[in-house]
């Protein structure tokens, strides 16, 4: 079962969701999908919540009442603070402390700092906002009154009544506040940015008792055993257990994630290192590399009418021998390294038809899925092993089969495209015994294809050199 929380967009660049409108929807997907299923409530042994990331929201602690909106992780109001600071003094001073740190010592713990760059995805700079400019969840904070958290938390949150308040370890390291080699709240950028540290939530395992559902939401007390962030549920969902393991998100944006098991990495050049899951004593860390409207793009086209079916897409991309020409700029909300990048097409003709401007849309996210491979395999010293596919966009033949081609590796998509969902059942379920060991899961894993290169990746080149040229055009709008 599925519903939508639309986005809302009070100011230019800004882009919030309405509280009581995403909890109203997420009792009714439970609701239907357990009708669905021809099941009671009284039969669900556990609840696993799969979310969202980097998207908050802060309430007073007495009251439940939310200080403002949701700020999604799309939205861009921090957009002159990320700038501001990212150019600072201060910034270039850190670097170099950090720098120093790292080569005395050898541990990785100094990396990451050593070449800290702020983006406006992160939750970081939009929290510092938010005690800047809402009055009220400041006065809040400096009475211990005021409660952060992402879309779990407040789900939490209401579920149990206010009884609980905790998020997970792959939410809070999602957020660019939380320090992952020290599994903490990180009070040296709390201090930074002027965030109180009062105001963040205890950190629990991934797959967690983490109390019950209120049983005036549900008729029943259904015990909540598992709190995930989307990426991660994914990952675990794709079954990539093992360092090497690498899967490929394309729903609303893109993700690249890689399972590089007990070692935390982190790279200068846009890959962020993440926690996975943790589970007892196993913690399992990601590197992961992101890209922004791929599902916003092809909806967006939808709304225009370039197509009336999502599945018509790749029989107008294949009706013609190439774009034309044409390329499409992605860019409609946030880009990790490049915020002020404008959405565009470039290279139109009188010639140029519906069929050659989508299968643009669809080039620009089978190129910008062979530009972070490339870094990933630049970077990421570790042998890359399965590549699996989900999201709503894998099941597009023509993204999926050029992007095999372009980085000419087998790619894998399951039968099921919502590995978020499953990821999260999967954690609920062993927390609450109804699975014991990852290898069980395993075997419930349902292969739909495999995608295999078909073309030499050189054969794109200037298709893909044209579409860089036109994203250097597009920088700095």
């Amino acid at each position: 079962s599925s519903k939508q929380v639309e986005s809302l967009y009070p100011h230019p660049g800004w882009v919030e969701l309405d509280p009581e409108v995403l909890w109203s929807q997420f009792i009714g997907v439970i609701k239907d999908a357990v009708e669905a299923a021809g099941l009671h409530m009284r039969q669900i042994a556990g609840l696993g919540i799969s979310t969202q990331r980097a998207t908050f929201i802060t309430w007073h602690k007495r009251t439940g009442k939310p200080f403002h909106n949701f700020i999604s992780w799309q939205d861009l109001r921090s957009a002159k603070l990320v700038n501001s600071w990212n150019e600072s003094l201060l910034l270039k001073v850190i670097h170099v402390i950090f720098t120093v740190l790292h080569f005395l010592t050898g541990n990785d713990r100094y990396l990451a700092p050593s070449f800290l760059t702020f983006s406006t995805q992160q939750t970081s700079m939009k929290l510092s906002w938010v005690f800047k400019n809402i009055q009220e969840a400041e006065e809040a904070a400096k009475k211990n009154n005021c409660c952060f958290g992402t879309v779990d938390t407040w789900l939490l949150y209401r579920l149990t009544k206010g009884s609980v308040y905790a998020t997970d370890y792959s939410n809070a390291s999602a957020t660019g506040i939380f320090e992952p080699f020290m599994k903490c709240w990180n009070p040296t950028l709390c201090n930074l940015l002027s965030i109180p540290m009062s105001i963040y939530p205890p950190v629990k395992d991934t797959s967690f008792s983490f109390g019950s559902a209120d049983p005036e939401i549900f008729g029943v007390p259904i015990p909540i055993m598992a709190v995930v962030a989307d990426q991660q549920a994914a990952m675990f969902g794709e079954c990539c257990f093992h360092p090497g393991d690498v899967k490929l998100t394309m729903g609303t944006g893109g993700f690249w994630n890689v399972n590089t098991g007990e070692r935390l990495f982190a790279s200068r050049t846009g890959l962020y290192p993440l926690i996975g899951w943790k589970i007892g004593e196993e913690v399992v860390y990601l590197t992961e590399g992101c890209m922004s409207d791929i599902g916003t793009a092809i909806k967006w086209a939808q709304d225009i009418n370039l197509f009336t079916s999502v599945d018509e897409t790749a029989i107008m991309a294949r009706s013609i021998v190439d774009s034309q020409g044409v390329c499409f700029v992605p860019g409609f909300q946030v880009s990790v390294n490049e915020p002020c990048l404008c959405a565009s097409f470039m290279g139109l003709r009188p010639s140029t038809t519906r069929n050659h401007l989508v299968r643009a849309i669809l080039e620009s996210v089978a190129f910008r899925n062979k530009q972070l491979y490339d870094i990933i395999v630049k970077k990421v010293r570790i042998p890359l092993q399965t590549i699996r596919a989900d999201g709503g966009v894998s099941n597009n033949s023509f993204v999926m089969q050029m992007t095999s081609d372009l980085i000419n590796k087998k790619i894998e998509k399951p039968a099921n495209a919502d590995m978020s969902s499953l990821g999260a059942a999967f954690l609920a379920g062993l927390a609450s015994g109804f699975w014991t060991d990852k290898e069980q899961l395993k075997k419930l894993r349902r292969i739909e294809a495999v995608f295999e290169p078909q073309k030499d990746s050189e054969e794109y080149r200037p298709a893909m050199d044209t579409w860089l040229q036109a994203m250097k055009r597009s920088l700095r709008w």
